[in-house]
């Protein structure tokens, strides 16, 4: 099964080239790629974009992430995700949800959901294998 990074990956990598976004996480990094004719703004995790591009940069990131959603959705289904997630943050070695929770916001799948899901997977599945 794919994760939401297989769906958004190909366009995000184009956004990025078209965007003229750099990744750094050093001081050394930033200065063997930066454009020294670019002012550039922090994004997070390392993701520096030109300051002219960074609120197009966010608008397009964000329709990118919200259509790998609905494809996710569409070709997977909700249960199938929620149990992807549960196994993904080890939910069932850890007793603990919030993780995938976390993970699952934006798709619009509630906690109470994820934990139906969980429950009925450790009443119906050896978890741990």
């Amino acid at each position: 099964m794919k994760y939401l990074s297989d769906y958004v990956q190909e366009s995000q990598t184009q956004l990025f080239k078209e965007m003229g976004v750099i990744f750094a996480f050093s001081n050394k990094q930033f200065e063997e790629q930066r454009n020294h004719d670019v002012i550039y703004v922090h994004a997070g995790a390392g993701t520096l974009v030109p300051k002219e591009n960074y609120k197009p940069f966010i608008c397009a990131l964000d329709a990118i992430i919200a259509k790998g959603i609905e494809q996710d959705i569409e070709e997977n289904g909700k249960q199938a995700i929620i149990s992807r997630e549960l196994y993904n943050y080890e939910c069932f070695y850890t007793g603990d949800i919030q993780d995938c929770v976390d993970a699952l916001e934006d798709y619009g799948i509630t906690k109470s959901e994820i934990a139906e899901q969980y429950h009925h997977i450790l009443a119906n599945v050896d978890a741990i294998e």
